[in-house]
């Protein structure tokens, strides 16, 4: 069994939850946190099925994640972002 960090998001009309790292677009969603994590891994397990375990090596693995709350601010004319850091 390999360890990934697995990001889940709560939204108004349920929870969407995806892995970090891993090749390939995955993705599970609920109703509740533990039914987008079940459906995540069942998403995982189907996609290393697929694909084979190829798609779980990660170069450089990562270590940590990070939630960080920033402001943006976005002239779409000019295709100009600028991002702003709350330290």
């Amino acid at each position: 069994m390999r360890q990934c960090k697995i990001i889940v998001e709560k939204h108004p009309d349920g929870y969407v939850a995806y892995p970090l790292g891993l090749k390939g677009i995955i993705v599970g969603q609920g109703d509740t946190y533990e039914d987008a994590l079940s459906d995540v891994k069942s998403a995982i397990r189907f996609h290393t099925e697929t694909f084979g375990e190829e798609v779980l090596e990660m170069e450089p693995p990562i270590l940590e994640a990070f939630v960080v709350e920033a402001g943006v601010w976005c002239r779409c004319q000019n295709f100009l972002l600028m991002l702003q850091n709350s330290e």
